[in-house]
């Protein structure tokens, strides 16, 4: 008979080839994206460590089981007599022949087809290792989507947004599968634990099992080449939480010796927190202590435009003068953050960014006929979008006319959409923009409100102040609040900078802005 690392070998042999069979188009479509060996052992020495003093042996259940490389930690970690059954589901008939012909004599039964329809047997499974398929809501059809989310209603009472990946669904769908007591270990993108859509997990995780631990791995460390996805592992016992209970939160490092951790009272999570802010103790200032004060207090924020088709819509604006498009219907727009070396944007005389090139936003809201008679040149230009379809975009179609804009006036501070925490960079950039130019959706948008706005509007050279003061924003503290995807790629939006600590800005600006601050 073979052994373990004979079968293995074969394994990754195998799965190298359906992965190029498959290509990465399809594979993205399907979430057909393996785990590797590597973190498959690590994930089951973890698990061995959590069942070894259990005196039950391992019904082992693995819904997406793919060519079975948890299988194969799972032999590899656990002694053999531990094991006293193990069944694998999986979709695909390509990998489901893979695993049955690598495995079925090592005691793994595969059975082909999608496991959220499946019913389980009479006798549940007490321990369960799995990372399931990452598909996006937008690859779902609709009739499997209106079946999952009846299937989690149903079950929980639980309304689970319809932009939630399929990892949620299987995570949500195991539980009827698994014994009182039963272990439970699931490697998915940490992204739930920051997004709405998450918040049907999070429901889940705190009330109808207790939640033991969540890893997450340092968004730099991808644990996946060619998906690029922050991963978190996630720990739980199908039994209710006990009074009292704490859940262990850790980051960075490896699951077996994480470079930071937390125990967290379980009645501190709430389903809609950003749990990401864990093993940090939650929304604080610089100083440690509760904040009293967000720049949503001080601001209010809003996306920048959308304008369906930048290619068009935005223009040198020499090009868009020499095409015959009046001045008028012209917007001065600022660049994409990674044109702009510097974070003051100085005006010329009529506005315009001090750039090279000027950028300008098409911006207009007379009638068709009415173009048509008076600009003759600049009604060429938008026919000549029309012929591509620009009018008929999502966007556009919804703009009456559809050449005009989002009201968006300038902003006189400005935060970058996303960006990376490399080499010890802030992942997010402040702005202070001094022209007249809006933005577009790359950025998000500060108009000062309140006693902040009085105060600027009687004093202008406290602009000054509020932006040194943004700037001196902790890195922690973007972290903190917005999302992270693989590859160290930060995310922000309005809601969330609001949410940042103002504590800084607040300080700076007490002695010379007039504003309550309690």
């Amino acid at each position: 008979m073979r052994t373990l690392q004979e079968i293995e070998r074969e394994r990754q042999h195998e799965q190298s080839r359906l992965d190029l069979f498959m290509g990465l188009a399809e594979r993205n479509r399907t979430g057909q994206f393996a785990t590797p060996h590597a973190l498959a052992l690590e994930i089951a020495e973890y698990a061995w460590g959590l069942w070894k003093d259990r005196r039950e042996k391992v019904r082992f259940l693995e819904p997406c089981v793919g060519t079975g490389v948890f299988y194969a930690a799972l032999m590899h970690q656990f002694p053999a007599d531990r094991i006293e059954t193990a069944l694998g589901y999986e979709i695909d008939h390509g990998h489901a022949e893979v695993a049955r012909s690598l495995w079925r004599r090592k005691g793994l039964r595969v059975r082909q087809g999608d496991f959220t329809q499946q019913e389980p047997p009479r006798r549940r499974f007490n321990l369960l290792i799995t990372n399931p398929p990452y598909v996006r809501h937008h690859h779902l059809e609709t009739a499997d989507k209106d079946r999952l989310q009846s299937a989690v209603l149903g079950e929980f009472g639980i309304r689970i947004s319809g932009l939630a990946g399929l990892y949620c669904y299987f995570l949500l769908s195991c539980h009827r599968w698994m014994e009182e007591g039963g272990l439970s270990v699931w490697l998915v993108p940490s992204e739930f634990m920051d997004v709405n859509y998450g918040s049907a997990v999070k429901h889940y995780l705190l009330e109808r099992v207790t939640l033991l631990h969540i890893h997450r791995y340092c968004p730099s460390e991808v644990q996946f080449d060619e998906a690029l996805v922050s991963s978190a592992v996630v720990v739980f016992e199908r039994r209710l939480p006990p009074d009292g209970h704490t859940v262990r939160f850790s980051f960075g490092g490896s699951l077996l010796r994480p470079a930071h951790e937390a125990a967290v009272p379980l009645r501190s999570l709430q389903a809609k927190d950003k749990w990401t802010r864990y093993p940090a103790t939650g929304a604080r200032s610089s100083n440690g202590k509760a904040v009293r004060h967000t720049l949503g207090d001080l601001f209010t924020i809003k996306r920048g435009l959308a304008t369906g088709d930048n290619a068009f819509f935005i223009l040198r604006r020499s090009e868009a003068l020499d095409l015959g498009i009046p001045a008028a219907f012209l917007r001065p727009i600022l660049p994409a953050p990674r044109f702009l070396s510097e974070t003051v944007i100085e005006p010329d005389a009529d506005g315009y960014p001090r750039l090279e090139p000027q950028l300008a936003l098409i911006d207009c809201d007379l009638p068709e006929s009415e173009l048509r008679r008076r600009f003759p040149d600049f009604w060429c230009y938008l026919e000549s979008g029309m012929q591509r379809n620009v009018h008929a975009g999502y966007l556009a179609s919804r703009r009456s006319p559809w050449y005009s804009q989002e009201a968006r006036p300038a902003p006189p501070f400005l935060c970058t959409y996303m960006g990376r925490a490399n080499n010890g960079r802030k992942p997010f950039r402040f702005l202070w923009n001094q022209s007249q130019a809006t933005a577009h959706n790359v950025y998000l948008l500060l108009y000062p409100k309140g006693a902040l706005k009085e105060a600027l509007d009687v004093n202008p050279s406290l602009y000054a102040e509020v932006y040194a003061a943004l700037r001196r924003i902790d890195t922690n503290g973007f972290m903190g609040e917005g999302r992270v995807y693989g590859g160290g790629l930060y995310k922000m939006e309005p809601k969330e900078l609001a949410q940042m600590p103002a504590d800084i800005p607040l300080r700076v600006m007490r002695d010379a802005i007039p504003m309550p601050v309690t």
